[in-house]
């Protein structure tokens, strides 16, 4: 689930969305990594539906997607094309001589469907964005403007917005005009229990 969304910059990145996991997960489900995929894609099927253009924001999203189909289709054996083979290159430490990666010679033909496949699982990803985006665009507008008007908003902000609930928040100019609360001391206490 979403800890929460900004759109401060962080180092490189101009926004951020935070997710945490419910438990800790060491195996994940295909369906459950094609989920993460569609997440991957989506700041930039954001941007082609709201700009009509694409910028270099989701170039990190784009890489982390690669990388997930990557180890899908080499290591995982999640592809029915290829099936339950390892493709992956083991990086060794270098002893005695060996090298630093022990590369697995592949035939063209297996290269080529391997690229397919790792292509084909990202595009997939990138049409479901797409068509959940487009499909939910007023909740995508709700967001955006939230966003432009705080900046930061947390998981249970953004669960609001999608059930199209607004969100209040306290602005920190509102809390100076408050009055500040009075503080009761010990005399007042032993005031309203007799028995102390």
């Amino acid at each position: 689930p979403v800890h929460k969304v900004t759109i401060i910059p962080r180092g490189r990145a101009l926004g951020v969305t935070a997710q945490l996991p419910v438990d800790e997960k060491h195996n994940y489900s295909k369906n459950y990594l094609l989920g993460r995929l569609d997440i991957l894609m989506g700041g930039r099927c954001a941007e082609k539906i709201i700009f009509n253009d694409i910028t270099t924001g989701a170039g990190n999203d784009i890489s982390v997607a690669t990388d997930l189909s990557r180890k899908m289709v080499t290591e995982w054996g999640m592809t029915d094309k290829i099936g339950p083979l390892a493709f992956a290159q083991k990086s060794e430490e270098i002893f005695l001589g060996r090298d630093i990666s022990q590369g697995i010679d592949l035939s063209d033909e297996m290269s080529n469907i391997i690229d397919s496949e790792i292509s084909k699982f990202v595009k997939i990803a990138e049409e479901n964005a797409k068509r959940i985006l487009t499909e939910n665009i007023d909740q995508l507008h709700s967001i955006a403007k939230a966003l432009l008007e705080f900046e930061t908003i947390d998981g249970n902000d953004l669960s609001r917005l999608v059930n199209g609930e607004k969100i209040v928040k306290i602005q920190p100019d509102k809390l100076s005009e408050e009055k500040p609360r009075r503080r009761r001391n010990k005399k007042d206490k032993t005031s309203e229990n007799p028995s102390a």
